[in-house]
């Protein structure tokens, strides 16, 4: 699925209830365990229950190893099914037959809803496999069992949902960075400003990216498949606009912008690039102090030209104007005649003469 630039991979999950042939499917964007266990909770309360078995494939996000018949499941699969009471049950390796329900209702998708259909992204694709499940997978006609999966399922032959559902989001912990927002899956999403430099929890599902900060939502943004994307709440960048004109009435501020023009236009690109601007400016004005205001003006002159932005760089910029350039006489011998010897410089073309010879000569 293509964002505009972004490709993105599409997977589908399907699971089918074993007695009626109800089919439930979810497209994503990954395989990751979160994700698996976010699409088996949502076939859950799509079905309004839960089995007491679970027939799964051999992927690893299921089934961690296997001698035979001896199954090690993974533990993390195991810990999402153990609050619904769910057996797990992994099929024989090369036994396609013992998931024929599953492999006939891939077929089924790709041959009746896949055709001649156009997707702008993740939520679309979700969006029209639901109402193809409701519509048309669900109230057909089943080639095996002769009736429709929707009339011939049985809602008591489940278990019903338990009150507190598990978390299954993807959860990382991430910094929040200068330009107030922490980096996710390619992109940049927004937290409030007091955030810098503080450990946020981010929480991901396929609609939503949430932060939080000591178990209390921070910020929520919908999620964004595009890559390379700053994802921005209008609060975020408000604060940050009331913060900046602030700190401009601050008085070490204050007196580097009134050293010229040169300085307005450094501070701008340090408060552009989100950078500390009390922090810089207070070094840059100590800098001032020590090599003189013309020397410093200077400096900001070439690092602007540059685009070099932070007190270092001005800092390397005026030691190395500040460095006297000596010429430093060869060393003396105490022989006489040998601080009299002058080479010649040699002939560039007598060496490459010498290579074509050589060249010649392996020819």
């Amino acid at each position: 699925m293509n964002y505009q630039g972004t490709t993105r991979k599409l997977y589908a999950l399907a699971v089918v209830e074993s007695h009626s042939r109800m089919l439930y499917v979810q497209f994503t964007h990954c395989q990751k365990q979160e994700v698996l266990h976010q699409c088996l909770l949502s076939a859950f309360q799509f079905f309004s229950g839960t089995p007491k078995e679970l027939v799964v494939d051999n992927m690893l996000t299921a089934v961690k190893e296997r001698q035979g018949r001896l199954i090690r499941f993974n533990e993390r699969f195991l810990d999402f099914l153990r609050p619904f009471s769910i057996q797990p049950r992994a099929c024989n390796v090369c036994a396609a037959y013992e998931k024929g329900k599953v492999e006939r209702s891939i077929g089924y998708l790709r041959k009746n809803f896949w055709p001649l259909r156009s997707f702008s992204d993740l939520g679309d694709v979700n969006a029209q496999v639901t109402q193809w499940l409701h519509e048309v997978a669900n109230q057909r006609l089943h080639q095996t069992t002769g009736q429709k999966p929707r009339e011939r399922f049985k809602q008591d032959a489940l278990k019903a949902l338990p009150d507190l559902l598990p978390d299954c989001r993807e959860t990382l912990q991430l910094l929040v960075h200068a330009d107030f927002a922490v980096r996710f899956d390619g992109n940049c999403y927004t937290a409030p400003p007091w955030c810098i430099g503080r450990q946020l929890i981010l929480k991901a599902d396929h609609t939503l990216v949430s932060l939080y900060h000591k178990q209390k939502v921070v910020a929520q943004h919908p999620r964004c498949f595009r890559r390379y994307q700053r994802i921005e709440l209008s609060q975020h960048t408000e604060l940050v606009k009331k913060l900046q004109k602030k700190l401009w009435q601050d008085r070490d501020v204050s007196l580097f912008a009134a050293l010229g023009e040169d300085a307005r236009l450094y501070l701008s690109a340090l408060s552009a690039s989100q950078q500390p601007i009390k922090k810089n400016v207070s070094r840059l004005l100590m800098l001032g102090d020590r090599y003189g205001t013309a020397a410093l003006m200077a400096a900001l002159q070439k690092a602007l030209h540059h685009k070099a932005l932070g007190a270092a760089y001005i800092e390397n910029i005026l030691q190395q104007q500040s460095i006297p350039l000596t010429n430093h006489p060869p060393v003396t011998l105490k022989n006489q005649t040998l601080n009299n010897i002058r080479l010649e410089a040699p002939c560039l073309a007598d060496y490459d003469g010498l290579v074509l010879q050589r060249r010649k000569k392996d020819d």
